[in-house]
């Protein structure tokens, strides 16, 4: 059902959005917070990653995942989309 977002209610939709943009931001600010510490950096890379992952994830459950993948490969957001996705990858 979270692969076609128009079978959810608004409320759903909205509280999911809600719970994913925040988990989003904790991560990256708990990422931030770590990049302090003794190899920070990868603490660092794996939760920006993650609450990036997480911020995305929150605007599928608004718009639904085919229409934020047409918006993300829109010609004059693709390459900003490819470098994300590179990014993102390079942690596995």
């Amino acid at each position: 059902k979270v692969l076609d977002a128009s079978t959810l209610s608004f409320g759903t939709r909205v509280r999911w959005f809600a719970i994913c943009f925040v988990a989003g931001v904790v991560c990256s600010i708990l990422g931030t917070a770590l990049l302090w510490l003794p190899k920070g950096i990868r603490l660092f890379a794996v939760f920006y990653t993650l609450g990036n992952i997480a911020a995305l994830a929150s605007t599928c459950f608004l718009m639904g995942p085919l229409k934020q993948l047409k918006a993300m490969f829109e010609p004059k957001r693709l390459v900003a989309t490819i470098v994300m996705l590179v990014n993102i990858l390079s942690l596995l």
